[in-house]
């Protein structure tokens, strides 16, 4: 039976037996997906809160959006578990003696405040739309199955005067005001938990929870701002097919007109959180170099030498100050946008990376170095489902399909599949909340 890490851990020159990889992809998709949970939130705040009138549309997307991310946010590290039933301790006996379990409080504290101010941001909706299936008679399958869920969403409610209309806006400000720093929160302890362990030198920095938050804001607003224009871009080709089939034609300067407006008022605020995260993270670079602390000689081989290609090129190069400056360049189009947040994305999960993968590459040993090759493949077997029936039918031991399953799950499949979960997830929710129909009715 292979040790936990051991079937991905290349080590090189004096390490300690009991040292490997422990924390693989999963560990570095986990502050990742919580990062982009806290950024959305923060994104659809700038206008509950701040009045931003401009950020109207990508307020009501960006926080929709945080919502259908949030149950992917603990997945990666359930996924990690080597008895992923435990992680549900987290959320049935949470406590603030632990950073772990603390988790279990914030996550459900912010889960309720982004679900009780999409339900008063669409009380009205859900109102209109059970009321207009209640009046119909003759009611097919479909129709009673969405009577009946608004209905339910309702929650009884079918006030939707003037003056209560005000009031829900009223909760709608109160909550995101308090969403604010649970979302922060929510991702900076994140960092608190790499930059608490005082036995790796590279984690332990009291910026590090500063750092995770403000990346994490980079990476939320690039990604409400990627999603909405694939999303914006689909449901105009659609648009624009239906009125081909109508023979009725508009010009493409109007049809962009409404969405490169918003994009650009988004990427001014991008480009602010920008500066303060790549701001952070060469501070503690620096300071690091200056105060020059008794593991800096390894820390300096790692950054400066072994690490070199990743940190200077891919993040900060290619991930930070490449798309810094294409949002720079007056003119901003839609298709430089779509690059720009793709490296901005590309750009915070190579920081996270550094920093987990990173972390652990050096022996504590400080005379050697660990390499993390990521699985591809599941090892040994082509594919769980034909592992469990050579299992059956030639009685393979069980440890080589568990080594199938933690080279899946640990690996590049595992990882893609927390990645695209949201998205569908979103789809299903825009199904029920309509994201852009009050949009472009006004």
């Amino acid at each position: 039976m292979h040790v936990h890490g051991e079937l991905w851990t290349v080590k090189e020159l004096f390490v300690y037996p009991n040292e490997y990889i422990y924390w693989s992809i999963q560990i570095v998709m986990y502050p990742f997906m919580t990062g982009l949970v806290a950024g959305a939130f923060v994104l659809s705040s700038l206008y509950h809160v701040f009045g931003i009138k401009q950020l109207k549309d990508m307020a009501r997307f960006a926080l929709v959006f945080s919502f259908a991310l949030l149950p992917f946010a603990p997945l990666p590290v359930m996924l990690h578990l080597q008895h992923p039933i435990r992680g549900i301790e987290i959320f049935m006996t949470p406590h603030f003696t632990s950073a772990i379990a603390a988790f279990g409080i914030v996550f459900f504290s912010y889960g309720v405040i982004v679900a009780s101010e999409i339900w008063f941001l669409y009380r009205k909706h859900f109102v209109e739309m059970a009321l207009k299936f209640r009046a119909k008679q003759d009611r097919s399958f479909s129709e009673s199955f969405q009577h009946l869920l608004y209905s339910v969403l309702t929650l009884g409610v079918y006030d939707i005067s003037e003056k209560t209309l005000h009031t829900d806006e009223k909760m709608i400000k109160i909550l995101a005001g308090i969403g604010i720093p649970v979302a922060c929160f929510l991702h900076g302890y994140a960092g608190f938990i790499f930059g608490s362990v005082k036995a790796n030198a590279l984690w332990m920095t009291p910026l590090m929870p500063v750092i995770f938050i403000m990346s994490a804001v980079v990476s939320g607003i690039a990604l409400c701002m990627l999603t909405y224009i694939i999303t914006m871009e689909i449901k105009e080709f659609l648009a624009h097919r239906k009125r081909a089939a109508l023979g009725t034609f508009h010009s493409e300067q109007e049809i962009k007109s409404v969405e490169i407006h918003v994009i650009q008022m988004t990427a001014k605020y991008l480009l602010a959180f920008m500066v303060a995260a790549i701001s952070l993270e060469l501070l503690d670079l620096i300071f690091r170099g200056y105060t020059s602390l008794k593991s800096w000689d390894v820390l300096r081989s790692v950054i400066y030498g072994r690490d070199f290609f990743d940190i200077f090129i891919l993040q900060y190069g290619i991930g930070n100050l490449l798309p810094f400056i294409m949002f720079l360049i007056p003119g901003l189009t839609i298709r430089r946008t779509v690059v720009g947040t793709l490296l901005v994305l590309f750009g915070v999960f190579m920081m996270r990376w550094n920093v987990v993968i990173g972390g652990q590459a050096f022996s504590l040993s400080f005379a050697g170095f660990m390499h993390y090759h990521m699985p591809i493949i599941p090892l040994h077997l082509g594919s769980l489902w034909s592992g469990l029936m050579t299992l059956i039918k030639t009685g393979i031991p069980p440890e080589t399909l568990m080594e199938t399953w933690d080279t899946f799950k640990e690996g590049l499949f595992g990882a893609v599949s927390i990645g695209v979960g949201p998205f569908v997830l979103f789809w299903l929710i825009a199904k029920i909340f309509p994201i852009f129909a009050e949009a472009k009715q006004e």
